[in-house]
């Protein structure tokens, strides 16, 4: 599924603009803070309902504005009609052909995409918290009820902690669902990194990456059910006031040679780590559900030598997607001549 227009309004540097974009390659150029990552950001915002470079919707408003809109066309035999908009006192809202959409996830049906930018390296290098986020989206589309499970084990979660902060308040009969919904999860994200794994390897060798590999941290010990896990637990968790085990608190453990990869792999090293995670991911989906999302890329030449960027490119390549990519000047080294190129210099953009 490919999206073939954008529009959008007040978004940081843009006041407006509309693209209208090919389902193959889309290059946008300008100089730097002319506005081209923002654009991918309003792509990101489409199908995520958030950014790639911030957790905070407040920063993405143009000054002197209230709020922004994005709204986007999928190209296709059904076409869809999204729409995400945020106003600082009414907060995030989005629509999908005109029907208000309850849970942001639900975008990502819409207009799947993914993103391979700058600070993809933060995936290695960081807490569980993205990789946790990485491993989800894949398996929110693999696994049709992976969303509602989520969402009744995010509320449990959210109910248990304000109940133990509440201290006179039982936190105990949240606890049934927390843990049965919980399981549900650790199973599925198991499940999901056992057929991420030979697409994984494939990527790693076609990149010339260092041999790494991917372990499921679930959120509570091994040897317990979740159950059991959240008894144990339970006179520590009244201590601290929040629930300490659950699939909340998983990460998915990245080493080489035994060793954490972040500790022993280069910048430029982890770039190419992270971006064959999102690489995988994509060649996952498009067997076993015959998904093609949208791939934003993002000056996807920085810190390559010509090597790897000739190895990064013909996967890129290989994938089929729709790209959405950045650069400084009106092509990028190493890739094919974009199908529809755009201008944007000082958040005016024109296709050229």
């Amino acid at each position: 599924m490919s999206l073939g227009h954008l529009h959008l309004q007040d978004l940081r540097c843009i006041e407006g603009a509309d693209l209208e974009l090919d389902p193959g390659f889309n290059l946008i150029w300008g100089g730097n803070g002319a506005g081209k990552t923002s654009l991918l950001e309003a792509v990101f915002l489409l199908g995520r309902g958030r950014s790639f470079r911030t957790r905070y919707n407040e920063q993405l408003i143009r000054r002197t504005a209230s709020g922004f809109l994005v709204t986007g066309r999928t190209l296709g035999p059904i076409e869809k009609r999204i729409g995400v908009a945020f106003d600082r006192k009414q907060g995030l809202s989005a629509r999908a052909d005109g029907v208000p959409v309850k849970l942001l996830a639900d975008l990502s049906f819409s207009v799947p995409v993914q993103a391979i930018d700058p600070g993809i390296h933060k995936l290695i290098e960081e807490g569980g918290y993205r990789r946790r986020r990485w491993l989800d989206w894949a398996v929110f589309h693999v696994e049709p009820e992976f969303g509602m499970h989520w969402y009744r084990y995010s509320r449990a979660l959210r109910q248990r902690n304000a109940a133990l902060k509440e201290r006179a308040v039982d936190a105990k009969p949240w606890e049934i669902e927390l843990a049965g919904s919980g399981e549900w999860i650790g199973a599925a994200r198991r499940q999901v990194l056992q057929l991420l794994e030979p697409y994984w390897r494939k990527v790693l060798a076609a990149l010339e990456c260092p041999a790494a590999e991917l372990n499921l941290a679930q959120g509570w010990p091994e040897e317990l059910s979740l159950s059991d896990a959240i008894k144990k637990a339970r006179a520590r968790d009244e201590l601290r006031q929040t629930s300490t085990v659950g699939p909340h608190r998983a990460d998915v453990r990245i080493t080489v040679a035994g060793k954490a990869a972040r500790d022993v792999l280069s910048r430029g090293q982890q770039k190419l780590l992270a971006s064959a995670l999102s690489m995988a991911q994509i060649r996952l989906l498009k067997d076993r559900i015959g998904l093609s999302p949208t791939l934003l890329l993002d000056d996807p030449a920085a810190e390559l030598d010509a090597v790897h960027l000739a190895a990064f490119v013909a996967e890129i390549s290989a994938l089929g997607c729709q790209l959405i990519a950045t650069a400084l000047q009106p092509e990028i080294r190493g890739f094919q001549i974009p199908n529809r190129v755009f201008h944007v210099e000082q958040g005016c953009l024109r296709p050229v």
